[in-house]
């Protein structure tokens, strides 16, 4: 269970075992889009998600005010549709390569977030890297993969910057147990037919609840407590790492080796992540009385 109350421990600290935590759950998920598509292994873990954090929070819905709901629904939306079209992505391209791409989103908010005009030169040396993780000169790039991973990266950045808003609405992780039912909701018209169509045997189905366990509810409840205390450009700063983490994972787990050029590529995405922003912790907002 994630506990309430982070207070002591360091956000940079939690958001590092979200990371981890989010590129172990998707590796395992390609033996579920084996059975049952990507879209499908989003829906159910999603569904498995949802069911988890409801039991695991109790949200109370009555604490729940009109100006919230906005906020919750576009969380909501977009959280369904990060995980969707990125295990879209994972289908067809390697775990790491997709990572970078991805990656995209959260590092172009850092760089329009901040002061200096300078920072806006770093998503372009991340698209350099971006190339030469895919080879296009090889002729075997996949664009259709490489686009699930861009809608996955427009969704990602979303996500980052609505997560904060609604953790600064509602304590520990009660905001993320409403939002990953609508996310359940929002992502049932192309999950559900897949999981029909697919073999959604009963093994199938209790690794996909394993996965759930893992993303989204350990790993997404972490980086909503550690959003509350940081600012946007300190967290996208931090994110600058994951795509190294997604190589990690990717070659530990799925035994997916990147060339020689696809480490530089790599090296570029994570400098230009780092080198975008730089910032601190961010001041506590208290959630609703309410809550």
């Amino acid at each position: 269970m994630i506990p309430r109350s982070s207070t002591g421990i360091p956000p940079w600290s939690l958001a590092i075992a979200a990371m981890l935590l989010i590129q172990v759950s998707n590796a395992l998920s390609v033996t579920v889009i084996e059975q049952v598509g990507p879209a499908g292994t989003a829906w159910l873990r999603m569904c498995f998600g949802g069911v988890l954090l409801l039991i695991i929070a109790r949200p109370r819905l009555r604490s729940i005010r009109a100006r919230d709901l906005p906020a919750l629904l576009v969380l909501g939306l977009v959280t369904g549709f990060m995980t969707t079209f990125f295990l879209a992505a994972v289908e067809r391209i390697p775990l790491g390569t997709a990572v970078a791409i991805e990656f995209l989103g959260p590092l172009a908010v850092a760089g329009i977030a901040s002061k200096r005009r300078s920072a806006l030169a770093w998503p372009l040396l991340a698209l350099v890297g971006i190339v030469l993780l895919t080879e296009p000169w090889h002729g075997r790039m996949d664009l259709v993969g490489v686009g699930f991973a861009l809608l996955a990266g427009t969704c990602w950045a979303l996500y980052n910057v609505f997560t904060q808003s609604v953790g600064d609405r509602f304590s520990g992780i009660s905001g993320l147990a409403l939002t990953i039912p609508i996310a359940a909701v929002f992502t049932a018209p192309v999950g559900l037919p897949q999981v029909l169509g697919g073999n959604a045997a009963l093994w199938v189905l209790l690794l996909a609840a394993g996965i759930a366990l893992i993303t989204p509810v350990i790993s997404f409840g972490l980086e909503m407590l550690a959003l509350r205390r940081m600012t946007h450009t300190a967290f996208g700063t931090l994110l600058a790492i994951e795509p190294a983490f997604g190589v990690l994972i990717g070659l530990l787990v799925l035994s997916q080796s990147p060339t020689a050029m696809q480490l530089v590529g790599i090296a570029l995405v994570v400098i230009a992540g780092a080198a975008a922003q730089r910032g601190g912790g961010r001041q506590r907002v208290e959630p609703h009385p309410a809550d």
